[in-house]
């Protein structure tokens, strides 16, 4: 890709040659359709996918390419295109997503404005969402063809880039104190201590990653010397960051290390700074950190295990005061998105190095990682990580709270009783803690599950657990917490939350299910339903259907028990 300062270079070019001349593998001009911003957003799409297929690069727009002279070649880019759109429309039209970095650049010449679209090079093939793609080669953007999609996927090392072997003998790239490390932290997860006693040879063998008498990438990363990581795996770098506000920080740290003493030295740096809660329990003490042991571990496993080592970028981990991030280069893949990854099907980008962390128990294949970071914060009260996609990243953040103790003591009490909470039991849980109630729509997305899925879990939670009460009916049924059971997790302390919803959400609501029931001719709402659907008393509800009946909006049929609540249209 070009900085900025050489593009204002080739710009003076532009006195005495056309911009096509300029154009290489990694840059082109192109001219701003100025007649539809529809095509003009599509020709940006396309020279997205171009560039990242053909390695990144750089595509300035506002430029004829063909014209000689700064007058007639520097067109510009009015200033009514919104650059935060087009990156949004890129993204949205890409398949995988592109994340491209827009930069302004001032001219004197046409609209006075330019823009400088970079491309990063990914993981290709990239399409368009309809499946159309190009590919840079030299200064042209040809089809995707067949014959070039198997071509990038051979460049590229697709199928598996840790399991490429390296060349030279395994001993002169194994590193002694990795291969003792790594022993370690496998004997700490109970790996089989007969696999543990084997010679490294042995041992890196029966993981997979020595193969005819030949040490793979994946041999590397797991127990190479830093010289051999820096030259099988070149951008691959940890960082460390204890961060002062979000551009400064106090205390930085970088290595190249292979991983297991890579995790050792990240997690050291973490615990620097991860205070500990003591829970009494009887005559027990209980120790807790801020952000538990078995959730850092996962995420920092994970933050390793899938990072794209094809990519220029850190593993990086940024440790604020109020929270704790965890990044590596490579967005998601196979289908797996934030908004799913809880109970997505697992796929490895480096299949060789997940396989061989499997067999010493570092990992397992059942996507069981992302659910234990999950369990290990929501268990003590705290809120569940956040995963998020950030153009060619992936991002975990753990939130710095104190320890629940009432909530934790009610896990263990639970567990002792054989009722073991899953991750949407402690979501769900988590959730009504903070908002006044939750319906199966909102559960489904809470748990990423489908939503008779979700249902099915409320309804044990309210009829098999008795932590529930369902409230409303038909398509208007929610869940609240027990009122006993929110005063034991709330905690001393804690101001109980008023589980009544407010006046004004009570008539939308009783009007909603009303409207409802109207279009359907069925009957109307009595005092009961109406009391159960707003958690309201017998004088409450009285006086907010009075205030309904005054406003025109609902009419009273029918005496005694009969008597209805029914939607007045007007």
């Amino acid at each position: 890709m070009r900085p900025i300062s050489e593009i204002k270079k080739l710009l003076d070019e532009l006195s005495h040659r056309p911009a096509r001349d300029l154009e290489d593998q990694d840059l082109d001009f192109k001219e701003w359709n100025e007649r539809s911003m529809a095509d003009a957003v599509a020709l940006v799409v396309e020279m997205a996918v171009c560039m990242a297929n053909g390695g990144g690069g750089t595509v300035v727009f506002g430029i004829n390419d063909k014209a000689v002279g700064r007058e007639g070649a520097i067109l510009g880019v009015s200033t009514d295109v919104d650059v935060n759109r087009l990156k949004k429309a890129v993204y949205d039209s890409t398949d995988p997503k592109l994340t491209p970095v827009f930069e302004e650049l001032k001219v004197s010449e046409g609209t006075g404005r330019l823009l400088v679209m970079q491309v990063f090079p990914g993981l290709p093939p990239y399409t368009d969402t309809s499946g159309k793609g190009k590919i840079r080669v030299g200064k042209d953007c040809q089809p995707l063809t067949g014959t070039l999609r198997r071509r990038i996927m051979v460049e590229t090392g697709e199928t598996d880039y840790t399991a490429q072997e390296v060349a030279e003998s395994p001993q002169k790239h194994i590193s002694a104190t990795a291969m003792e490390q790594l022993r370690r932290i496998a004997r700490q997860e109970h790996a089989p201590e007969e696999l543990l006693r084997k010679s490294d040879l042995d041992l890196l063998g029966i993981l997979g990653v020595i193969r005819n008498g030949r040490l793979n990438r994946a041999g590397i990363f797991l127990a190479g010397k830093e010289s051999s990581i820096s030259q099988y795996f070149p951008g691959y770098v940890w960082t460390h960051l204890r961060m002062k506000s979000d551009t400064r920080y106090s205390d930085r740290a970088d290595g190249k290390d292979a991983l297991p003493v890579a995790l050792i030295r990240t997690t050291e740096r973490i615990m620097a700074d991860n205070p500990i809660a003591t829970l009494e329990q009887g005559l027990f003490h209980f120790e807790y950190r801020t952000y538990p042991e078995i959730a850092l571990r996962e995420a920092l496993l994970n933050a390793f295990c899938h990072a794209d080592f094809r990519l220029p970028g850190p593993v990086l981990i940024k440790q604020f005061s109020t929270k704790l991030e965890i990044s590596n280069p490579g967005g998601f893949i196979g289908g797996i998105s934030p908004e799913n990854i809880l109970h997505h099907v697992p796929v490895p980008r480096n299949p060789s190095l997940v396989d061989a962390l499997t067999r010493l128990r570092l990992v397992n294949r059942s996507n069981l990682g992302i659910g234990r970071m999950f369990e290990a914060m929501l268990i003590e009260g705290k809120e569940p990580p956040m995963v998020q996609e950030e153009g060619d990243a992936v991002k975990v953040t753990f939130f710095r709270r104190e320890l629940s103790a009432s909530f934790r003591i009610f896990v263990a009490e639970e567990s002792r009783q054989s009722r073991m909470l899953t991750v949407d039991n402690l979501l769900i849980l988590h959730y009504l803690l903070h908002h006044p109630e939750l319906d199966s729509t909102n559960a489904a997305r809470l748990c990423q599950r489908q939503e008779d899925e979700a249902r099915e879990i409320l309804t044990e939670m309210e009829q098999g657990f008795g932590y529930l009460e369902r409230g409303g009916a038909g398509r208007g049924t929610y869940w609240v917490i027990r009122p006993d059971l929110h005063r034991l997790l709330a905690g001393p302390g804690h101001p109980e939350r008023d589980r009544r919803i407010d006046r004004e959400a009570a008539k939308t609501r009783i009007l909603s299910v009303l409207r409802q029931r109207s279009e359907r001719s069925e009957q109307g709402l009595s005092n009961a339903e109406i009391r159960q659907l707003t958690h309201y008393d017998r004088a409450q509800v009285k006086s907010l259907m009075n205030e309904l009946r005054l406003e025109g909006v609902t009419v009273l049929e029918g005496k005694g028990r009969g008597a209805r609540w029914v939607y007045s249209a007007q």
